[in-house]
């Protein structure tokens, strides 16, 4: 067990406590990605009033960005068994099989939902749904849109579903800033400021987050700007207890180009007959693992580490050139990018890397999405629900934002709005000294990708963790009441549970690589991780290793 200090519990908002708007609304819902919207949308059905609230636009979720696919049980040779037996596999034994069942068995529900919101999925010439294969699938049942734009059309058809509910109110634009508490430690409402500035209080007895991953700690990522942990931060300021944090997701196939935006190259790409070689044009999967390309994406992306560290070189390539079909045809979306760059993908190799893609852990909740604050939910990528474990299978993230993000707005229930809540005194502001926040983020991910990136170390744990806090006692006590700023406290926040979170676990398990302990141990446990508060309010960062339980129901 170990702790360090948290200095505030609150975001700054540079508004007084008097010029703070009330609206009351049965939930809220903080996030408009498949997860949120799914909520939002299965809340109004039951005849609840919701608000929405997004802090950019629509497509800038980390569902709009999404490539790969939908992974659910639809073929004639797949049955549910299978789809859970891939999914345990790939979860290193700390998956909750009633979570990875309940959410699998709610996979082809699932997609009937998306299409009455009018998805248009691939479909073969005879009218059925095309079905892909990634990593770790033993075989093909990933839905797909437009060959590798799946995520903006599962996002369109959502907010479709949103935009003709009357009961569901949107507020984009939108920062987060504070989930609100009453005396008994529940959650009350919801701080944020709108698009205007304006500072509002949202009270509810329901929050729900679903704000997504925090790919933005990392120097390489394929998550949008405004993946920053967010929501997560917000909980875990709160006092909820978080699990697994160290199981940080690495995409292999990032691309890699001077000026491009680190495109994700989806995993159907390899599915389809893609091959990783090297600056000698020399294959290196198949010495790896049995599944070469579609080995899971932890075994991938170190794999690609290591050829890299060999050869000095900054990337591999991906080799099209054996894709059955015209790769033009069959991915569009990265044709369109790498054209841009002077690259055709059917005869050019295409520059690729590892890039930060999914944060595993998050609070911990139960398969409707509670988490260990009454009234506070969590689902999506910013939950750890049970169904990852310590490694996330391709395509199973947009299953499981709207399975259970549809069983949280199922089962959420409002109750009396306790109106007395007081807003938490801001942490001091220096007008005197200027931080430059731009370059502290910018060495924040630097430094998260040289020692908690694909390999770690203990002694670059230890000197993340030194330098991380030291960052966060600087920009908790100097930072502005900015967006920027904001963002920069919640990164920092969850950077901090990250590294803690991997120093703690010494061993190398699913989406974890520890080169000072590179064997998985006997026996399979979860970290738990919680700010704990003395009697004068200043906060601990504690974490410890928790057996694991796999049981039905096991909850928070």
């Amino acid at each position: 067990m170990s702790g360090h200090a948290i200095q505030h519990d609150t975001l700054a908002t540079g508004v007084s406590a008097d010029r703070i708007a009330r609206m009351s609304f049965d939930v809220v819902v903080v996030g408009c990605g498949a997860a949120g919207a799914s909520c939002a949308l299965s809340a109004a059905a039951r005849g609840l009033r919701v608000a929405m609230i997004s802090k950019g636009s629509t497509a800038d979720t980390n569902t709009s960005w999404a490539r790969g696919g939908v992974a659910a049980v639809l073929g004639n040779d797949d049955t549910f068994s299978q789809h859970i037996d891939d999914t345990l596999t790939c979860g290193g034994d700390l998956c909750d099989t009633a979570v990875v069942q309940a959410v699998v068995e709610g996979g082809p529900a699932a997609i009937e939902r998306l299409i009455q919101y009018g998805a248009a999925f691939d479909r073969s010439a005879e009218g059925h749904l095309e079905l892909g294969r990634e990593g770790g699938h033993h075989t093909h049942r990933i839905v797909h849109a437009s060959g590798d734009a799946t995520g903006p059309v599962v996002q369109n058809s959502l907010l479709q579903g949103v935009a003709n509910e009357p009961a569901i109110a949107r507020f984009d634009n939108a920062f987060a800033l504070d989930v609100l508490m009453d005396d008994s430690r529940a959650a009350c409402g919801l701080l944020a400021r709108l698009d205007g500035g304006q500072v509002v209080a949202f009270e509810t007895s329901q929050v729900v987050l679903a704000t997504g991953g925090a790919g933005q700690l990392f120097r390489e990522t394929t998550n949008p700007v405004l993946a920053t942990g967010d929501g997560l931060a917000m909980g875990l300021r709160r006092g909820g207890l978080v699990r697994d944090m160290e199981f940080y997701q690495f995409h292999p196939t990032c691309l890699y180009i001077a000026g491009a935006a680190r495109v994700l190259i989806s995993e159907i790409v390899r599915g389809g007959g893609g091959i990783l070689r090297d600056r000698h044009g020399e294959r290196f999967m198949q010495n790896a693992h049995p599944d070469a390309e579609l080995a899971p994406r932890d075994v991938v992306s170190r794999a690609i580490t290591t050829r890299m560290a060999e050869l000095g070189d900054t990337n591999v390539f991906l080799d099209l050139s054996e894709v059955d079909g015209n790769p033009h045809t069959l991915y569009p979306g990265i044709s369109r990018t790498c054209h841009a760059f002077g690259i055709d993908i059917a005869t050019d190799p295409v520059p690729v890397r590892p890039g930060a893609h999914y944060m595993i852990g998050g609070l911990k909740t139960d398969l409707d999405g509670r988490t260990s604050i009454p009234g506070l939910w969590a689902v999506g990528e910013c939950a750890s629900s049970g169904l990852h474990g310590a490694n996330r299978m391709g395509s199973n993230s947009l299953l499981e934002g709207l399975v259970i993000g549809h069983r949280c707005g199922q089962v959420i229930s409002p109750t009396p709005i306790d109106h007395s809540w007081r807003p938490q005194k801001s942490p001091p502001n220096s007008d005197n000294v200027r931080l430059n926040l731009t370059d502290l983020i910018y060495s924040m991910k630097s430094l998260m990708w040289r020692h908690a990136g694909v390999e770690r170390d203990a002694a670059g744990l230890a000197a993340a963790s030194e330098q991380l806090t030291y960052w966060s006692e600087v920009t908790d006590e100097l930072s502005p009441a900015t967006p920027q700023a904001w963002e920069l406290r919640n990164m920092l926040l969850i950077a901090r549970a990250i590294v803690m979170s991997a120093a703690t676990r010494q061993e190398s398990r699913g989406a974890q690589y520890r080169t000072d302990f590179p064997a998985m141990n006997d026996a399979a446990t979860h970290t738990e991780l919680r700010v704990q508060r003395d009697a004068g309010g200043r906060g601990q960062l504690i974490c410890e290793r928790i057996a694991t339980t796999h049981t039905a129901g096991a909850g928070v």
